[in-house]
């Protein structure tokens, strides 16, 4: 029979993953077991004893948000609206990379020792993808592989503005969605949102 784990190794555990979700969400997957310790309050020898590296440490963190974000995507599927439901899910993705670098580089396949989390998101979009097909509701030409683009598209926007304007991918999402529907049937009224990153007079 194993021997519990002494109160103060559960703190430093816990501690350690709380700062890891916290500088993983600023720094992405660059960030180093030393900034995880520091940030935790800790010596990196200790972060060390409970984690073998930064992945796995990742993967304690992001098995449950992966796991979360797969779920929704078989929630959607109640929805009885295949379009709308497609929609939410891609919104619910990009809504959740906006602030955390971590799952963006996750969705970009970047700077991961094993992608399986990054499988298992862009997976999570074919059963909504092709219901929406079916329905008629998505051009007959298109493939899922378009939306993931779309959604590497956005994420990369996303990336390069996240310290100016972290939700600009909300203005261009209607507009590479609609190139996905039949006969470019209109997804979204005008205006769009947000601002545009530049000016149409400053071009």
């Amino acid at each position: 029979m194993p021997r519990p784990q002494r109160k103060d190794a559960v703190r430093n555990r816990a501690a350690l993953i709380q700062a890891a979700r916290e500088i993983f969400a600023r720094r992405g997957f660059e960030a180093s077991m030393d900034d995880i310790a520091e940030h935790a309050g800790l010596g990196v020898g200790t972060a060390y004893r409970h984690f073998a590296n930064k992945y796995e440490l990742a993967d304690a963190i992001f098995d449950d948000a992966v796991a979360a974000f797969v779920n929704a995507a078989e929630e959607v599927l109640r929805e009885n609206d295949p379009w709308k439901a497609l929609v939410g899910l891609v919104e619910r993705t990009l809504e959740a990379q906006t602030f955390n670098r971590a799952m963006r580089e996750i969705l970009l396949g970047r700077h991961q020792d094993d992608p399986e989390h990054h499988r298992s998101m862009t997976a999570a979009f074919v059963r909504p993808f092709e219901r929406a097909k079916a329905a008629g509701q998505i051009r007959a030409d298109a493939e899922v592989s378009d939306l993931g683009a779309i959604v590497l598209m956005l994420c990369t926007v996303a990336d390069a503005t996240a310290n100016r304007n972290p939700r600009l991918w909300r203005r261009y999402l209607p507009i590479l969605l609609q190139g996905l529907r039949p006969g470019g049937a209109p997804m979204l009224e005008p205006p769009l949102p947000p601002e545009a990153l530049v000016p149409v007079n400053s071009l």
